[in-house]
């Protein structure tokens, strides 16, 4: 790693002081101790467990602690999702280009896993999922996820990272582990005012930010945060070339209320309640001009004679709200709250046209004109949770002392899909006068998409923790839920930890896990005409149950069920240094994935099948898929003073391989498995991250100077082609890369201080690929690392 020039002068720098870590150390040494040293925290409630007062230090499993602060005052990132990205080796966060309505949304992952195998919470409590399943792009292809970046990152006191499979305690989707936000609620103001760009002078970031807690009723508290980011679009296009990829064009609006207020004797009522409208445009395929095959099919001469690029844009709207109690009932804690979750997209196609309507004004003697921006339709997702927890501890009942936890859930979702204007879908000018139906860049969904779907669900859980001696602990939790759509499940996790050295502790896990599909991989439909042998027949993305799936003989969507394991050990020799390291095995069956497109040349008998519907080509969400994924994740920090000058070290590694151990095609797919996972999808589950991720900082503090040094190495990746290796196409391989970003902070006076620097300061880019072999059609996909090249910041931190 070190033999990279760039990264070799980046550590010798460091060396000298002139770095620093944009997170406390504590961040994954796993102490209980914020960011700031004059403000200790004696005790800690951490994801994971479900004792009243847990010291991290204490966990059987391993969790990472991350202190907001100091990314909300002095990072370089605007948004939690790129902030965690750079922070945390285990998470993956890719920020999509070309992937149509997944270029809008940055969903959250770990250990390389996909999405929706994490399950994200937000002062303890479930939090929604996007409406969105991603179709395109490099990551989270068939997914669901959290949008993370709808909270501001001034609105986060902390959040803590559980790598460990948790579905035992928490419910489904905590199969590759658990994200817990947790939202401030500490008295007084603050704001941040920031900007950035890159140095190729676009993709301008303007964040404005402000947080204000006050006291009220007796005793209680209220924070507010308000927050508007605007970022800007980026274009790494060559000159000659007409697509536009790089970042999409986002404006944020959001607001979040976080607080507490006392009731009678010990109690207190909580709550939350967040929003945020999001306008966001996305670039498509260009389109060609005059002179090529795009017109008449997907062009107008008389409206983009030299070609076009259509805008996907789309209007977000996320909600989000928790209404809570928590008292004593006898010598119990008990916590009774509801949780109200919603996300909502629409689309709307901006600089395109409908072709057939064009060539029909065209045929009919005009200049052949459609309208240029169509309503598209889109879909909305609804999630409501009731929660009821209770715990007690024993002391002295079991060995030192037991904890016992229980409680339920009953939670209802509801995703529906809207159909768009009939001019973003339909057919206007004849079959086969050559004018494609629908708004170039994104068809609009059909009347025959429209979907309006629930579901409930109810769990009951059982949790002990014991202290049988001063140097072993056990967990085990035990959880049954049941959906209305598709049956019951029964999950169990057993954890404990050995002591055997003052400064060392060994732990270990085991836990089996599920996923319910979601009701977006459920009931998502999706139809556009295409012209296939002259004649125009559907191409759908078909509903789970619905008649073209019935017909192609796919079975009703189940859950994922996995088995877990960690190993791992911690070394504290000191209060200076610590070290942790935790080897895992996650072995997932019946994973669902989108399946490639069925049609008479991959399958002809079901495509005959497909035709009496009138569809030429279809793909659907199916069960098939095994996987195991093996990794390490390593972390170490090292705190030293010269003098009144202080310096911290950082180190987390985190290491992962997943490979699809199965291919289980349903009986009417026998023989086709390569349609149903080709090996470009194979490689999108196996290698939609890198295998490795790294991150070294160094923090060197004298007098009112800071600075920041963060070195990230990304691992290798091999991705698909489009034609495929079949074809006699090799693979996409991105090699190993590693970036840099610094920083530097004064500190103007106790309550004011300026930050600027820059990220990816070496501006290294991904390996170049074929541009016409790619997914997104540049000379390189999405990756993680990113695709923008270095950028430069300023920020300005007020405390009043």
């Amino acid at each position: 790693m070190f033999a990279n020039t760039p990264l070799r002068h980046a550590v010798l720098l460091s060396l000298y002081g002139a770095a620093a870590l944009s997170f406390a150390p504590s961040a994954f040494a796993q102490t209980a101790q914020e960011a700031k040293p004059d403000t200790p925290m004696q005790s800690v409630s951490v994801v994971g467990s479900r004792r009243a007062t847990t010291s991290s230090t204490d966990t059987v499993v391993p969790v990472d602690i991350i202190p907001m602060s100091k990314s909300t005052e002095q990072g370089g990132q605007f948004d939690l999702a790129q902030t965690l990205t750079y922070i945390s080796p285990s998470f993956n966060s890719t920020r999509q280009s070309g992937s149509d309505g997944a270029d809008l949304v940055d969903s959250a992952a770990l250990r390389g896993l996909g999405s929706d195998q994490t399950l994200v919470l937000v002062n303890g409590k479930r939090r929604h999922t996007t409406a969105l399943v991603n179709l395109f792009g490099a990551r989270n292809r068939g997914n669901t996820g959290t949008d993370m970046n709808t909270i501001p990152l001034l609105a986060i006191k902390d959040v803590q990272v559980l790598r460990d499979g948790a579905a035992a305690q928490y419910g489904s989707d905590a199969i590759a582990g658990v994200i817990d936000i947790g939202l401030k609620k500490s008295k007084g103001c603050e704001a941040v005012a920031g900007f950035s760009e890159y140095s190729r002078r676009d993709g301008k970031n303007y964040l404005t930010s402000a947080y204000c807690g006050f006291e009220i009723g007796n005793g209680g508290v209220l924070g507010i945060t308000g927050e508007y980011l605007d970022r800007g679009r980026s274009n790494r296009a060559e000159a000659d070339n007409p697509r536009i990829i790089g970042d999409t064009k986002t404006k944020n609006q959001t607001i979040y209320l976080n607080g507490e207020l006392p009731t009678t004797g010990t109690g207190k009522l909580y709550f939350t309640a967040g929003g945020q409208t999001r306008n966001a445009s996305s670039a498509a395929f260009a389109r060609g001009g005059i002179g090529s095959d795009d017109i008449p099919s997907r062009n107008s001469a008389a409206m983009y004679p030299n070609g076009f690029v259509p805008f996907i844009n789309a209007d977000i709207d996320d909600q989000y709200a928790i209404l809570g109690h928590r008292s004593m009932v006898g010598d119990w804690n008990l916590d009774l709250s509801q949780t109200y979750g919603y996300n909502k997209m629409r689309y709307n196609i901006s600089h395109t046209i409908n072709a057939s309507i064009a060539n029909k004004d065209l045929l009919a003697g005009g200049k052949g004109i459609s309208p240029d921006r169509f309503d598209a339709g889109g879909f909305s997702f609804q999630q409501l949770t009731t929660n009821l927890d209770l715990n007690h501890y024993y002391d002295g009942l079991v060995g030192d002392g037991l904890n016992v936890a229980f409680g339920g859930e009953y939670r209802s979702e509801n995703y529906k899909i809207f159909a768009g204007e009939p001019g973003s879908y339909n057919d206007v000018d004849g079959i086969g006068f050559g004018g494609n139906a629908g708004s170039q860049g994104f068809p609009g969904f059909q009347p025959a998409d429209q979907v309006n779907a629930k579901r409930h669900s109810t769990a009951a859980y059982l949790d002990l923790e014991a202290d049988l001696s001063k140097i072993v602990k056990l967990q085990g939790a035990l959880r049954y839920e049941k959906f209305s759509d598709f049956g019951s499940t029964v999950t169990g996790k057993l954890a404990g930890s050995v002591r055997v050295a003052d400064s060392v502790l060994l732990r270990g896990s085991g836990s089996t896990g599920f996923r319910a599909p979601s009701l977006q991989q459920v009931y998502f439909s999706s139809t556009f005409t295409d012209f296939i042998g002259g004649v125009p027949t559907d191409v759908v993305l078909a509903p789970n149950g619905g008649t073209v799936a019935n017909a192609a003989g796919i079975p009703k969507l189940k859950e994922e069920k996995s088995t877990s394991f960690t190993l791992g050990t911690t070394w504290t020799p000191n209060a200076a240094v610590s070290v942790t390291a935790d080897l895992y095995n996650i072995k997932i069956k019946d994973r669902i994935v989108l399946s490639g497109r069925f049609n008479a040349d991959t399958y002809p008998d079901l495509a005959e099948r497909l035709a009496k519907l009138g569809v030429g080509e279809a793909q659907f969400f199916v069960n098939s898929v095994d996987t195991k994924t093996q990794g390490l994740d390593l972390t170490a920090s090292h705190k030293t003073n010269f003098g009144s000058n202080k310096l911290t070290t950082f180190l987390a590694l985190n290491v992962s391989k997943t490979e699809v151990t199965g291919i289980h095609a349903p009986a009417s797919l026998k023989g086709f498995e390569d349609v149903l996972l080709s090996e470009k999808e194979r490689l999108y589950i196996e290698q939609g991250a890198p295998r490795s991720k790294a991150t070294l900082g160094f923090d060197y503090v004298t007098g009112p100077w800071e600075s920041d040094l963060k070195i990230i190495h990304f691992g290798p990746q091999t991705l698909g082609t489009f034609d495929g290796t079949a074809a006699g196409v090799p693979n996409q391989h991105y090699e190993s890369k590693t970036s840099a970003d610094l920083s530097f902070t004064y500190t103007i006076n106790k309550n004011m201080k300026f930050t600027f620097g820059g990220n990816n300061i070496f501006n290294v880019k991904p390996t170049s690929q074929n541009a016409d072999e790619t997914d997104n059609g540049f000379k390189y996909e999405s990756v993680q690392f990113g695709l923008n090249g270095a950028s430069y910041f300023g920020r300005l931190y007020v405390k009043f």
